[in-house]
C-alpha cells in the first residue's frame, strides 16, 4: 500500500497539573513541533466574545454580568472547534477541570466521533515551583515587567489548593480508564517538550 495515501491519525491530548507547571508553553511547542492545535479555555472565551457570533454573544452577556461561564457554553465552544478544523489533533489546556467535566467531555468526542488519547499530567514538586514562580515574578518585577498581581507564594498556595480539591481527582479518573501519562516537569522547557513530543509521536504512529 502507497504510504503517502493513509491518512494521519490524529492525536487529542489533555495536559493536567497544578498552576505554573507549563501547560500553556507546552501546548505552544506542541502546536509548532506537530500542527496540533491548542484549545485553551480563556482563548476560546475571549475569541468568542470579539465573534460576534450567537455563541459569542452568549459568552459576553455572561462576563459582562461577571458570572461563571457555564460548562455548557465552554462544551458548545469546544464543539465548534473539533468540527470546523481538519487538526492533527487537538491539546487540552484548563479544560476539562471537574469531574463533571471530563464526563462532558468523553460524551462530546464520542458525539463528534473523535477520542481521547492520553492524559498527560505534568508532575511538579510544590515547594519548588512556588520558589521558582515567586522567583521569576520578582526578577520580572525588578526589570519593570509586568507580572500577574497573584504571583506570590500565598496566592500560588491557595491556587494549588483548588487544583488539588477540584482537578487533581481527574487524575485518578483517567488512570482508571487507562489514560493517563505523566512527565517529569521540573526540568527544562526543552526536555519537557521533547518528553511531550515522544508521547503524542508514539500515539500518532
Amino acid at each position: 500500500m502507497d504510504g503517502a495515501n493513509t491518512p494521519v491519525k490524529t492525536v487529542n491530548v489533555i495536559l493536567l497539573g497544578p498552576p505554573g507547571a507549563g501547560k500553556g508553553t507546552q501546548a505552544e511547542k506542541l502546536v509548532e513541533s506537530q500542527g496540533m492545535v491548542q484549545l485553551s479555555t480563556g482563548d476560546m472565551l475571549r475569541e468568542a466574545k470579539a465573534s460576534g457570533t450567537e455563541m459569542g454573544n452568549r459568552v459576553a452577556d455572561v462576563m459582562a454580568r461577571g458570572e461563571l461561564v457555564t460548562d455548557e457554553i465552554v462544551i458548545g465552544l469546544i464543539e465548534e472547534k473539533l468540527t470546523s478544523t481538519d487538526a492533527k489533533g487537538f491539546i487540552f489546556d484548563g479544560f476539562p477541570r471537574t469531574l463533571a467535566q471530563a464526563d462532558a467531555l468523553g460524551e462530546l468526542l464520542e458525539k463528534t466521533g473523535q477520542s481521547l488519547d492520553a492524559v498527560i499530567e505534568l508532575e511538579v514538586d510544590d515547594a519548588i515551583l512556588v520558589d521558582r514562580i515567586v522567583g521569576r515574578a520578582e526578577q520580572a518585577r525588578a526589570a519593570g515587567k509586568p507580572v500577574r498581581a497573584d504571583d506570590n507564594a500565598e496566592s500560588l498556595k491557595l491556587r494549588l489548593m483548588e487544583y488539588y480539591k477540584k482537578t487533581a481527582p481527574l487524575l485518578g479518573y483517567y488512570h482508571a480508564k487507562g489514560a493517563l501519562q505523566s512527565v517529569n516537569a521540573m526540568g527544562s522547557i526543552e526536555e519537557i517538550a521533547a518528553q511531550l513530543a515522544d508521547i503524542t509521536k508514539s500515539l500518532a504512529a
